[in-house]
C-alpha cells in the first residue's frame, strides 16, 4: 500500500475511535458577540507536546488558533489550524462541497475523499485531499449548532510520505474529535 493509500487507512481507523478530552481550561479561542451571534469560545485539550496559540502567532497569520510541536517556523505544513467564520451555507455538507471544489478547481489532478468524523459534542465532517504538488491536506468541518452563528474547521498539511504521519494524524484526530464550542462569557475582572 503507497503512502496515500495509509493516510486514508489511518484516518479511518483513528476517526473510530475518538479520545476522551482531558479536564480542566481548554478553552483554546474566543470570538466577541456578533450581530445575531453570540460570543463563542472553542475548547479543547492540547495533545501532549504540541503548543497552544490564539493570540500571537496565529493572529499574525489570519487565523483563531493554532497548535504546533517544537519551535514556530511559520510554514503551515505540521501545523493544526483553526478557523471560525459566520454561518453562511445552509449546511454542513454545503461547507465541505464549497470547500472541495474550490480545491479541486485550485489543483484539477487533485484528490479529495470524505472522511466521516465521530465528534460527540457536534457534527463534523472531513476531507482529506491529496495534492499533485505532494502536499497532502486533513480538513474537518464543525457545526456548532444554529444558535452559534458559526461554523468552525480544523486543518493540517504534511508532505506525501511524511515520516511521522501517524502520530500526526492521531494528535490531530484527537483535536478534531474532541472539540467543543461553547458560549463565551467574559471573565470578570
Amino acid at each position: 500500500m503507497n503512502a496515500r493509500g495509509w493516510l486514508t487507512l489511518a484516518l479511518l481507523v483513528f476517526c473510530t475511535s475518538a479520545m476522551a478530552a482531558q479536564g480542566g481550561d481548554d478553552v483554546l479561542a474566543h470570538g466577541a458577540r456578533d450581530g445575531d451571534a453570540p460570543a463563542w469560545s472553542v475548547a479543547v485539550a492540547s495533545p501532549a507536546g504540541w503548543t497552544r496559540d490564539c493570540c500571537m502567532y496565529a493572529k499574525a497569520i489570519g487565523v483563531d488558533a493554532v497548535l504546533y510541536q517544537g519551535e514556530w517556523t511559520g510554514k503551515p505544513d505540521r501545523v493544526m489550524v483553526l478557523n471560525t467564520w459566520p454561518r453562511k451555507l445552509a449546511t454542513l455538507a454545503d461547507e465541505v462541497a464549497a470547500d472541495r471544489k474550490q480545491y479541486l478547481q485550485r489543483d484539477a489532478k487533485g484528490k479529495a475523499t470524505d472522511l466521516r468524523i465521530g465528534n460527540p459534542h457536534m457534527p463534523c465532517a472531513g476531507v482529506v485531499y491529496q495534492g499533485s504538488d505532494r502536499i497532502d491536506d486533513v480538513v474537518v468541518f464543525c457545526d456548532p449548532g444554529q444558535a452559534s452563528g458559526i461554523r468552525l474547521s480544523w486543518s493540517m498539511s504534511f508532505a506525501d510520505g511524511d515520516a511521522t504521519l501517524h502520530p500526526l494524524l492521531d494528535a490531530f484526530m484527537q483535536v478534531a474529535t474532541n472539540t467543543r464550542y461553547e458560549r463565551y462569557v467574559e471573565p470578570k475582572k
